[in-house]
């Protein structure tokens, strides 16, 4: 009877635990700029599962399909470069990626911004830099 009574609520410990945790460390995140929307939601995944960094879903869409652009995602880890997750035009596109520095354990800090391609005359157009840090 003690085993039963220990295993319920070492078992209502470990499922109430995990509720708390996935509850507090999932986030909605809008990023918007004229022509181009990224809506989804962010979560910092634990040092103990690899890779552990930025957990990003959700959805990228030309939201003005007839300017003839396409859109894309950038993305910056710490230190390292931009990166780019491209999107279609005039379609939407799911993303599911996890940002992640290679070189250290922890990934502390991710850069985000939503842009238009305009071509190679013209500058592209991007929303302002999003930081997400862990905290």
């Amino acid at each position: 009877m003690r085993k039963l009574a220990t295993a319920v609520v070492a078992a209502g410990l470990f499922f109430g635990g995990m509720g708390v945790a996935v509850a507090d460390s999932e986030h909605k995140l809008i990023i918007t700029d004229p022509g181009v929307v990224f809506a989804g939601t962010y979560q910092w995944q634990p040092t103990s599962k690899v890779p552990s960094g930025l957990h990003v879903k959700g959805e990228l869409r030309d939201d003005d399909g007839d300017d003839g652009h396409n859109v894309y995602l950038r993305s910056r880890v710490e230190g390292y470069a931009w990166g780019r997750l491209t999107g279609t035009q005039r379609r939407n596109v799911k993303v599911d990626k996890v940002f992640v520095d290679g070189a250290v354990l922890k990934t502390k800090e991710v850069r985000l911004q939503v842009c238009r391609d305009r071509g190679s005359l013209r500058p592209d157009n991007c929303s302002p830099e999003r930081l997400i840090s862990r905290r």
